[in-house]
């Protein structure tokens, strides 16, 4: 189901999309070697808090955290535990949050300590491919061109483009119609329409895009074991153009 927001919904969205990108400011500056992930995960749960807001991601379909964590070769959904972070590791933090029914998603991806150019360079990508799909979330474009231009910057590196999780809709509830994939064909999919609310996601790979879920039901990593890259924001589709609503 797609909902289609107000300007009254898109204000509730972007108080909590602000809490949101408090919580990745704050995660980003507090990692470091010796970080447990779990110290980051209390950390993440006092700003919701803070923030007059609610989580979305702790006991959603069972997740047991505010955030997921993923460390190197994990692509999403790590669970935060007593584990340190190290120096040349590289942390994907997703976080949301909920204010008076409404939903804010977001992640980003960064370096802990000093890591190899080709990690640096991931994450560069990754990022690019986020805004330039961003930028295209217009009225009347379609979905199909939005995944094309993602998998293209992939493509330009070499890079896996992860089919197994996607980007999505969002509104009332964390997730809604429609799949906003990394790939697809140009001309193809579903128009974007006013007043939709939807979470761009490239999920972008060193080697190949095949993934597999560990025994916890949570963590998907990659086949291959190489680095992945995430980032997310969510995006409110508007005549004025696309406005990201998990800035702060």
């Amino acid at each position: 189901m797609i909902t289609i927001k107000k300007p009254e919904d898109f204000a509730r969205m972007r108080r909590a999309g602000r809490v949101v990108a408090r919580i990745l400011e704050a995660l980003r500056e507090k990692s470091a070697p010796g970080v447990s992930l779990i110290e980051l995960d209390r950390l993440a749960a006092t700003i919701i808090k803070d923030g007059g807001c609610t989580p979305n991601f702790l006991n959603y379909h069972g997740f047991p955290a505010h955030t997921c964590l993923s460390v190197n070769e994990e692509i999403v959904h790590g669970i935060p535990s007593e584990r340190t972070l190290k120096d040349g590791d590289i942390l994907s933090v997703d976080a949301g949050a909920v204010f008076e029914g409404w939903h804010a998603d977001a992640a980003l991806t960064f370096p802990i300590g000093e890591v190899a150019d080709e990690a640096e360079e991931l994450i560069a990508v990754t990022e690019r491919a986020m805004w330039v799909a961003i930028e295209m979330s217009t009225v009347g474009a379609r979905l199909g061109d939005i995944g094309h231009a993602i998998s293209a910057v992939a493509d330009l590196s070499g890079y896996g483009v992860v089919r197994s999780h996607t980007g999505h809709g969002i509104g009332l509830q964390m997730h809604e119609d429609p799949q906003v994939l990394n790939y697809g064909r140009p001309g193809k999919g579903m128009r974007l329409r006013d007043g939709m609310a939807i979470c761009i996601e490239p999920m972008f790979n060193l080697g190949t895009h095949e993934t597999r879920t560990l025994d916890d039901g949570w963590t998907v990593v990659t086949a291959d074991g190489a680095l992945s890259a995430h980032w997310e924001h969510t995006v409110a589709v508007t005549h004025d153009g696309p406005e990201v609503l998990t800035v702060p």
